[in-house]
């Protein structure tokens, strides 16, 4: 595991940028999505062999790292819950909040797995 800025609360520490790790991290914070993950995985290594090239991975693996980061804080797991939960509120100006919040949420969490 690596090291990170202490958020406080964090569920379990900041996994390393490998699937292995990016895999048991999940299966403590969100074990449901493992077979997301597992054909996630299975698409970004077909589309690497198709295109010839390590980028579909490497999304693969920063996608993973910043859904985990958000569920492994339950800091930003309750910004992004509110915000999902306000995409599609009746009133404009809160579902426009909950895009923006939704926005800086992600921006948050891969500018941390990038650290």
């Amino acid at each position: 595991m690596s090291s990170q800025a202490d958020h406080g609360n964090e569920l379990i520490p900041r996994p390393e940028l490998t699937p292995d790790a990016l895999r048991a991290a999940l299966a403590v914070v969100a074990p449901g999505r493992l077979d997301e993950m597992q054909a996630k995985k299975d698409e970004a290594f077909a589309e690497a062999v198709e295109w010839q090239s390590l980028s579909p991975v490497q999304g693969w693996v920063l996608a993973w790292a910043r859904d985990i980061e958000i569920a492994r804080r339950p800091d930003l797991t309750a910004r992004y819950a509110w915000a999902q939960n306000h995409l599609e509120h009746e009133d404009p100006a809160i579902a426009w909040e909950a895009l923006r919040e939704v926005s800086a949420v992600l921006d948050e969490a891969m500018k941390a797995v990038r650290e």
